[in-house]
Parts: C-alpha cells; sequence; structure tokens
C-alpha cells in the first residue's frame, strides 16, 4: 500500500513538473514574439533585453556597477570626457 502511495505522489510530482515547464515553454514563445513584434516597430531588441534586465537588479548593486564599468572605460580611455 505505502509503494502505491508513494508511487501516486510521485506521479503526481512529475506531472506538476511537467505542466509547470510547458506553461515555461509557452510564456518563453511569448517572450519571443513580444521581442520580434518590437524588432519589428524598429527597436532594438539587445537594447530592450539589456534594459530588462537592468531593471531587475537591485539599484545600489547596478549603481556600484556602473561606477566600476565608469571607472575601466575611462582607464581604458573610453570615457565621454576623455575622447
Amino acid at each position: 500500500m505505502s509503494d502505491n502511495v508513494g508511487g501516486d505522489q510521485i506521479r503526481a510530482f512529475v506531472e506538476r513538473v511537467e505542466r509547470l515547464e510547458e506553461e515555461i515553454t509557452a510564456l518563453n514563445t511569448d517572450k519571443r514574439e513580444v521581442y520580434a513584434e518590437a524588432k519589428g516597430n524598429g527597436f532594438n531588441v539587445k537594447a530592450i533585453k539589456h534594459i530588462v534586465r537592468t531593471r531587475k537588479q537591485d539599484p545600489d548593486d547596478r549603481a556600484e556597477l556602473e561606477t566600476i564599468i565608469d571607472l575601466y572605460m575611462a582607464a581604458l580611455g573610453m570615457g565621454g570626457d576623455d575622447e
């Protein structure tokens, strides 16, 4: 009896994960379509993806990273003031 209950529980978990994977696939397809639509309207998809990534970051972490990037770019002579 306990083997059957365990098997039923495992099956339920597996089926839930499978449903979630199907939902993830559908959402990823939707996301690709949004990016394709943006591209079709003349927007730069790389820039949009960068903005999406940036908006996910903690503001303090983002500010720190941007400061470091600016410092490194200035060291390489790539800063706006040096050009």
